[in-house]
Protein backbone atom coordinates (compact mmCIF):
# COMPACT_ATOMS: atom_id res chain seq x y z
CA UNK A 1 0.00 0.00 0.00
CA UNK A 2 1.19 3.47 -0.85
CA UNK A 3 -0.34 6.88 -0.54
CA UNK A 4 -0.65 8.44 -3.99
CA UNK A 5 -0.47 12.07 -5.07
CA UNK A 6 -3.94 13.62 -5.60
CA UNK A 7 -4.00 15.60 -8.85
CA UNK A 8 -5.57 19.05 -8.80
CA UNK A 9 -7.94 21.02 -11.04
CA UNK A 10 -6.28 21.75 -14.34
CA UNK A 11 -4.82 18.26 -14.77
CA UNK A 12 -6.36 16.87 -18.00
CA UNK A 13 -6.92 13.39 -16.46
CA UNK A 14 -9.73 14.91 -14.36
CA UNK A 15 -11.64 15.75 -17.56
CA UNK A 16 -11.36 12.35 -19.24
CA UNK A 17 -14.09 9.75 -19.54
CA UNK A 18 -12.45 6.80 -17.81
CA UNK A 19 -11.97 3.36 -19.33
CA UNK A 20 -13.91 0.36 -18.09
CA UNK A 21 -11.91 -2.11 -16.01
CA UNK A 22 -11.54 -5.42 -17.84
CA UNK A 23 -8.84 -7.15 -15.76
CA UNK A 24 -9.57 -8.04 -12.14
CA UNK A 25 -6.02 -8.81 -11.13
CA UNK A 26 -3.24 -7.99 -8.67
CA UNK A 27 -2.67 -4.60 -10.34
CA UNK A 28 -6.29 -3.65 -9.60
CA UNK A 29 -5.96 -4.90 -6.02
CA UNK A 30 -2.84 -2.72 -5.56
CA UNK A 31 -4.66 0.30 -7.01
CA UNK A 32 -7.54 -0.24 -4.57
CA UNK A 33 -5.15 -0.59 -1.62
CA UNK A 34 -3.37 2.63 -2.61
CA UNK A 35 -6.69 4.44 -3.04
CA UNK A 36 -7.83 3.33 0.41
CA UNK A 37 -4.64 4.60 2.01
CA UNK A 38 -4.84 7.86 0.05
CA UNK A 39 -8.49 8.65 0.85
CA UNK A 40 -7.90 8.00 4.54
CA UNK A 41 -4.64 9.99 4.66
CA UNK A 42 -6.44 12.91 2.99
CA UNK A 43 -9.50 12.55 5.29
CA UNK A 44 -11.81 12.26 2.29
CA UNK A 45 -15.23 10.66 1.91
CA UNK A 46 -14.27 9.18 -1.43
CA UNK A 47 -11.70 9.02 -4.19
CA UNK A 48 -11.93 8.18 -7.88
CA UNK A 49 -8.99 6.68 -9.77
CA UNK A 50 -8.56 9.70 -12.08
CA UNK A 51 -7.87 11.80 -8.99
CA UNK A 52 -4.61 9.89 -8.64
CA UNK A 53 -3.89 9.98 -12.36
CA UNK A 54 -5.41 6.62 -13.32
CA UNK A 55 -8.19 7.02 -15.96
CA UNK A 56 -10.12 3.88 -15.01
CA UNK A 57 -13.66 3.38 -13.68
CA UNK A 58 -12.66 2.70 -10.06
CA UNK A 59 -13.99 4.48 -6.97
CA UNK A 60 -13.58 4.06 -3.23
CA UNK A 61 -16.02 5.55 -0.74
CA UNK A 62 -15.33 5.81 2.99
CA UNK A 63 -18.41 7.03 4.87
CA UNK A 64 -20.31 6.26 8.08
CA UNK A 65 -22.02 3.31 6.35
CA UNK A 66 -18.65 1.70 5.67
CA UNK A 67 -15.83 1.42 3.19
CA UNK A 68 -16.80 0.53 -0.40
CA UNK A 69 -14.84 -0.36 -3.52
CA UNK A 70 -16.82 0.18 -6.73
CA UNK A 71 -15.46 -0.98 -10.09
CA UNK A 72 -17.31 -0.04 -13.28
CA UNK A 73 -20.17 1.48 -11.23
CA UNK A 74 -23.42 2.67 -12.80
CA UNK A 75 -26.28 4.50 -11.09
CA UNK A 76 -29.51 2.72 -12.00
CA UNK A 77 -32.01 4.64 -9.84
CA UNK A 78 -32.31 8.14 -8.37
CA UNK A 79 -34.97 9.53 -6.06
CA UNK A 80 -35.54 12.78 -4.22
CA UNK A 81 -33.30 15.76 -3.87
CA UNK A 82 -30.83 17.22 -1.38
CA UNK A 83 -28.82 20.41 -1.55
CA UNK A 84 -25.70 20.87 0.52
CA UNK A 85 -21.99 21.59 0.68
CA UNK A 86 -19.42 19.58 -1.25
CA UNK A 87 -15.67 19.71 -1.41
CA UNK A 88 -13.15 17.66 -3.35
CA UNK A 89 -9.63 16.43 -2.75
CA UNK A 90 -8.80 17.65 -6.28
CA UNK A 91 -10.21 21.16 -5.67
CA UNK A 92 -8.30 22.29 -2.59
CA UNK A 93 -9.44 25.36 -0.68
CA UNK A 94 -12.94 25.55 -2.15
CA UNK A 95 -16.40 24.26 -1.42
CA UNK A 96 -19.67 24.50 -3.30
CA UNK A 97 -23.41 24.09 -2.89
CA UNK A 98 -24.60 21.16 -4.98
CA UNK A 99 -27.99 19.50 -5.51
CA UNK A 100 -27.88 15.70 -5.69
CA UNK A 101 -30.43 12.88 -5.39
CA UNK A 102 -31.41 11.92 -1.83
CA UNK A 103 -31.31 8.20 -2.72
CA UNK A 104 -29.47 6.25 -5.39
CA UNK A 105 -29.06 2.62 -6.34
CA UNK A 106 -25.94 1.51 -8.17
CA UNK A 107 -24.58 -1.63 -9.78
CA UNK A 108 -20.86 -2.32 -9.67
CA UNK A 109 -18.25 -5.06 -9.58
CA UNK A 110 -15.96 -5.88 -6.68
CA UNK A 111 -12.19 -6.43 -6.95
CA UNK A 112 -12.79 -10.04 -8.08
CA UNK A 113 -15.26 -9.03 -10.80
CA UNK A 114 -18.40 -10.17 -8.98
CA UNK A 115 -21.53 -8.05 -9.58
CA UNK A 116 -23.20 -6.22 -6.67
CA UNK A 117 -25.86 -3.60 -6.02
CA UNK A 118 -25.98 -0.96 -3.33
CA UNK A 119 -28.52 1.53 -2.08
CA UNK A 120 -27.25 4.82 -0.70
CA UNK A 121 -29.15 7.63 1.01
CA UNK A 122 -28.24 11.09 2.28
CA UNK A 123 -24.53 11.88 2.47
CA UNK A 124 -23.67 8.39 1.20
CA UNK A 125 -25.76 9.03 -1.95
CA UNK A 126 -24.03 12.42 -2.36
CA UNK A 127 -20.62 10.72 -2.17
CA UNK A 128 -21.60 8.05 -4.72
CA UNK A 129 -22.83 10.67 -7.20
CA UNK A 130 -19.79 12.90 -6.66
CA UNK A 131 -17.29 10.08 -7.20
CA UNK A 132 -19.09 8.59 -10.20
CA UNK A 133 -19.12 12.03 -11.83
CA UNK A 134 -15.31 11.93 -11.71
CA UNK A 135 -15.38 8.85 -13.95
CA UNK A 136 -16.99 10.96 -16.69
CA UNK A 137 -14.71 13.97 -16.26
CA UNK A 138 -17.22 16.00 -14.24
CA UNK A 139 -16.18 17.96 -11.15
CA UNK A 140 -18.60 19.23 -8.51
CA UNK A 141 -17.62 22.76 -9.59
CA UNK A 142 -19.36 22.04 -12.93
CA UNK A 143 -22.72 21.39 -11.24
CA UNK A 144 -22.53 23.64 -8.16
CA UNK A 145 -25.03 26.44 -7.59
CA UNK A 146 -22.26 28.45 -5.97
CA UNK A 147 -18.58 27.99 -5.17
CA UNK A 148 -16.75 29.71 -2.35
CA UNK A 149 -13.30 29.77 -0.78
CA UNK A 150 -12.76 27.92 2.46
CA UNK A 151 -11.15 29.84 5.31
CA UNK A 152 -7.40 29.39 5.51
CA UNK A 153 -5.39 28.76 8.66
CA UNK A 154 -4.29 32.40 8.63
CA UNK A 155 -7.86 33.66 8.99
Amino acid sequence: MAQRFVVQTGDPVLRQRCAEVKSFNEELSQLLADMKQTVRAESGAGLAAPQIGVPERVVVIDVEEGYFELINPVIIYKKGEQTGPEGCLSVKGKQGTVTRPMKVKAEYRDRRGKKHKLTAEGFFARAVCHELDHLDGILYTDVADEIYDLPTDEE
